[in-house]
């Protein structure tokens, strides 16, 4: 196994949220950082309909779904297959692709969702310049598609890097909602140049 390989796993059976995560039902450490967000900000609710882009493996799409229980609804994209999950739809393929953008566009009809939920990242080149612009693109492409699919005073929660763009993007958000904030979850790896930003008080 080679050196970068083996640190690697070390890494992880170190992390107490891949521990957690392994001894609970969710299918990966990243669950905890849409718990925080949501324990904070109370974002989910029972009967919601909301999109989770960027799903796979789907820890997000099983935490959405238990909070809005069997009255509300999860759509879910990714380019990576999803095992099924109750009460989710979803739908695999690049989001980034029209194809797609516009089947998701399809199966919410009108301004119905609750919430946005994004965790996408690009795939990473390890050239910083050429990952933040992708970054930036796909966090775009999600704030179009939550200004098309959000209702009147609904939630968008947006993986970020930071980086170039990123208070040009703010500040387009604050156009479109009440209120604008930064979010670092505890399992957010200190060394990780990620973040969250969540809008709400969306202003159809």
């Amino acid at each position: 196994m080679a050196k970068s390989s083996k640190q690697w796993l070390q890494r992880q059976n170190r992390d107490p949220f891949v521990k957690q995560a392994r001894s609970s039902e969710y299918r990966s450490r990243a669950v905890y950082k849409l718990q925080e967000i949501d324990q904070k900000d109370r974002l989910l609710c029972p009967g919601q309909v909301v999109v989770d882009l960027g799903a796979a493996p789907g820890s997000w799409s099983q935490y959405a779904s238990h909070q809005v229980g069997p009255h509300g609804r999860v759509l879910a994209v990714d380019l990576l297959p999803l095992e099924p999950i109750d009460n989710v739809l979803f739908i695999k393929g690049d989001f980034s692709e029209d194809a797609i953008y516009q089947r998701c566009l399809g199966e919410l009809p009108g301004q119905v969702a609750d919430l946005v939920i994004s965790d996408m990242a690009p795939n990473l080149t390890g050239i910083r310049a050429t990952d933040q612009a992708r970054s930036m693109y796909l966090a775009e492409l999600v704030m179009d598609f939550a200004l098309e699919v959000l209702k009147q005073e609904g939630s968008l929660l947006v993986k970020m890097f930071q980086g170039q763009g990123v208070d040009e993007y703010s500040r387009a958000l604050r156009q479109h909602f009440r209120n604008v904030r930064v979010r670092k979850p505890v399992a957010s790896k200190d060394k990780s140049r990620e973040f969250y930003i969540l809008a709400r008080g969306y202003n159809v």
